[in-house]
Parts: C-alpha cells; sequence; structure tokens
C-alpha cells in the first residue's frame, strides 16, 4: 500500500493508532487484532509507516467492544457490521441475530446452573478433613462419574 504523503497534515479527519486506541479506551494491540481479523479496514499509512485511521474508527472500535461484553463472537459483530453497511439489509436481520445470541445465551446460563448444581452436591458431600487421598470430590473427578450423584461424605472421627 502506499504511503501517504509526510507532508500531510494530520486533522479531525484521521487518526494514529495511539490516538484511536486512548478514545476508544482499548490497547494498541486489540486495535491490530481487529484489523487482522477484518473488524477494522486497514489504514493507509503515513510514508513513516505510521498508521492514519478515519476518526470513525472509535465509534466502530466502540460498537466492537460493546457487541463483545453482549456475548457476540467476533464473527457475529463481522456480520452486524456488513449488515449495516449493506444497503438492503433490514433492522429484522439484526433482531434475528440478537434472538440467537439471547438463545445462546440462555443455553450458556443453563449449562452453567447445571454446573453449579453437580459441583454444590460435591461440596456438600466433603467435609474438609482427613487426608486429601479420601476427598471425595477429587474421587468423583478421578472416577469418571458425573457429579450429579457424589460419593458419600466421609467423616473422620
Amino acid at each position: 500500500m502506499q504511503g501517504v504523503d509526510c507532508d500531510q497534515k494530520m486533522d479531525m479527519s484521521t487518526m494514529t493508532i495511539g490516538r484511536i486506541a486512548k478514545a476508544a479506551s482499548v490497547r494498541l494491540g486489540t486495535l491490530r487484532y481487529y484489523e487482522r481479523r477484518g473488524l477494522l479496514p486497514r489504514p493507509p499509512r503515513t510514508a513513516s509507516n505510521y498508521r492514519l485511521y478515519p476518526a470513525e474508527t472509535v465509534r466502530r472500535v466502540r460498537f466492537i467492544r460493546r457487541a463483545q461484553q453482549l456475548g457476540f463472537m467476533l464473527e457475529e459483530i463481522r456480520e452486524l457490521l456488513s449488515l449495516r453497511a449493506r444497503p438492503g439489509a433490514r433492522c429484522a436481520d439484526v433482531l434475528r441475530r440478537a434472538q440467537a445470541k439471547v438463545r445462546d445465551i440462555d443455553g450458556k446460563v443453563r449449562s452453567l446452573q447445571a454446573m453449579r448444581k453437580a459441583l454444590s452436591r460435591l461440596v456438600s458431600a466433603c467435609s474438609g478433613k482427613g487426608p486429601v487421598t479420601e476427598c471425595p470430590i477429587l474421587e468423583t473427578l478421578d472416577s469418571g462419574e458425573t457429579a450429579q450423584t457424589p460419593p458419600r461424605a466421609r467423616r473422620t472421627p
């Protein structure tokens, strides 16, 4: 890619990677990663090899971060960004993706609740006394049994 003229002045329409990172509250590596993953277009570079991003990049990075906080994966975020740029895209397209993400999160919550319940059973089966070789938590993990039915708690005299 041809470098931008050295004499080009940075104005409010272009920003260095450091300014973008600071304004969007992300690390430089995050911006480089987003660029490698295709979430940010590769910006032109100056003759001294500095990236000059359009100022709109801050908004885009904040969008990506907020979408990640809501559980969207980078590929899903790429789809959302492409919908925004597609002339014929409809709000319903975004809604379907958001509904799918809610279903995905609900499944993860159910899975986490099942894990919590199983681990709570193991915790209640352990007195915390005695040698580690007789720990019912470790025995269950070692036996390959599911944590649904942990061994009886051992009582030490």
